[in-house]
């Protein structure tokens, strides 16, 4: 059987697999956080470091993942 042809482009889930860079709706998504909570814990200094490309706010693949690590870190040292 066949895949039903609709004229509409791959959903972001199949597409943005391997971004060098996401937005911060797509890491919080990646993350299962929620915006508020993204926004919430970066004035405290705990979200990774973001860019600007134009008008949109990037978070690199690097930095999400330097976030992780310490995330880790210091789960492990509480």
């Amino acid at each position: 059987m066949r895949p039903e042809v609709t004229g509409r482009k791959p959903s972001q889930s199949t597409t943005m697999i391997d971004a060098d860079a996401l937005s911060i709706d797509e890491f919080c998504a990646r993350h299962s956080i929620s915006r508020t909570l993204f926004y919430k814990l970066r004035l405290q200094g705990l979200m990774p470091a973001t860019f600007k490309l134009g008008t949109r706010v990037l978070i690199s693949r690097e930095a999400a993942a330097a976030w992780r690590r310490a995330r880790e870190a210091a789960a492990t040292a509480a």
